[in-house]
């Protein structure tokens, strides 16, 4: 045999050796993943089990108590109160500025309750 076909023998061989070991490589990877899926799963199951006991518990309890239900329709009551004023506090003005207010419609100028300060402020 010459050098050329020794060495593209060996060439092969590791080519193969590398294919090999490249598919047990993948077949152990899919072992771990398929342990930890399954790990998973087993622990989802215990966990619905658990669940599902739980809610049965809580389904038989509820079925014991007895209905205490009291539903009471009377309506609507709707209640108007108008505040009255008197000039018991305020200002003589101040019935003025309230029903103004009231109206949605400005009160105008106050009478001469401005300051000369604050009147060149604008």
């Amino acid at each position: 045999m010459t050098l050329k076909v020794k060495a593209l023998i060996a060439v092969v061989a590791v080519a193969i050796l590398v294919g090999i070991g490249w598919t047990a490589r993948g077949w152990l990877e899919d072992s771990k993943d398929l342990a930890a899926m399954q790990a998973q799963q087993k622990l989802a199951d215990e966990i619905r089990k658990g669940q599902a006991e739980v809610s049965r518990q809580v389904a038989d309890h509820l079925s014991k108590l007895e209905g205490t239900e009291r539903v009471i329709d009377r309506g609507i009551i709707r209640e108007v109160s108008k505040p009255v004023y008197q000039r018991v506090c305020l200002p003589d003005n101040a019935i003025r500025l309230l029903n103004a207010a009231a109206k949605n419609q400005s009160p105008g100028e106050p009478d001469g309750e401005v300051s000369e300060d604050s009147a060149g402020a604008d």
